[in-house]
């Protein structure tokens, strides 16, 4: 006998069904969510490309602002709405001090016996030195230098011994004494005097009225400025100085060792400068 299945009957698959694809529900829904992903993405990415350039933008011009008003202290450029102007003071004053730089150059065939041919002469230089008036505290040492002396032949370089020189700045504050000073280079045996010159110990009192004198040329300059060219000067935007070292009365000396009434004869001070420039940038309009 013939079985009898149980549940529907098995339908033949029509020629349209086998025809048309399989559907992939799941798949279908990932691809149409894939694609709002993407847009949004895309979206912010170019929201935020937007931004940072507005950043970069903005943050550019501030530091050029910032950077515009430091050099110009808050104002246009200086080359548009500025002028420079300068003047010079100098103050004629009489030297109070000469300074100069005395020394001894010893040779010997020991480094030892050069040593105590320089110290024995500098020694008596410091005594005579002080006992001319001339204080501690204005002598000091420049130098102190050993050197290997050679003579030279055909057969090459041969030490001959070894040279110690050694040098002193004195400043002599009683300015007469300065043919005094020079002179201990004979007496005492020094060999190596040069640079005496007479200038002034303290400045800054002169350099306030060279700076005063500058001053009021650099005011009737802008003055002159602002009648011929038509123009008016609103405030000052930068002002510099520069204090020139006017130079005094400049001997140039080597003395030997020689008799001291022969070393120098009476030396005058003459009379030095203080200079001071000056230099201010105006704006006008």
């Amino acid at each position: 006998m013939p079985v009898k299945k149980n549940g529907a009957a098995e339908m033949p698959e029509s020629a349209e069904a086998k025809s048309m694809p399989p559907v992939r529900r799941g798949v279908a829904g990932n691809g149409c969510c894939a694609g709002a992903s993407d847009g949004t993405r895309k979206l912010m990415l170019t929201l935020l490309g937007i931004l940072l350039v507005y950043l970069i933008v903005f943050f550019g011009t501030l530091i050029r602002n910032n950077l515009k008003r430091y050099d110009t202290i808050g104002r246009v450029d200086k080359s548009e709405r500025t002028i420079v102007v300068e003047g010079e003071g100098k103050v004629a004053v009489k030297p109070d001090i000469a300074v100069t730089t005395m020394g001894m150059i010893a040779e010997a065939k020991t480094v030892a016996e050069a040593q105590e041919k320089n110290t024995a002469v500098m020694n008596k230089l410091l005594e005579r030195l002080k006992q001319l008036g001339v204080e501690e505290k204005d002598i000091q040492t420049t130098n102190y230098n050993i050197f290997p002396q050679y003579d030279y032949t055909d057969d090459g370089q041969v030490l001959r011994g070894y040279q110690v020189s050694q040098s002193v700045a004195v400043k002599i504050r009683d300015t007469s004494k300065a043919n005094q000073v020079i002179a201990l280079a004979g007496e005492v045996g020094v060999n190596d005097v040069s640079g005496l010159e007479f200038t002034v110990d303290d400045r800054e009192q002169y350099r306030s009225e060279a700076r005063r004198l500058a001053l009021e040329q650099v005011a009737a300059k802008a003055r002159a400025l602002s009648e011929a060219l038509g123009i008016q000067i609103r405030g000052i935007v930068s002002y510099n100085e520069y204090d020139e070292v006017g130079k005094g009365m400049m001997y140039d000396t080597f003395v030997e060792s020689v008799p001291a009434e022969k070393v120098m004869p009476g030396i005058e001070p003459g009379s030095t400068e203080v200079v001071m420039d000056v230099s201010v940038v105006f704006e006008i309009r």
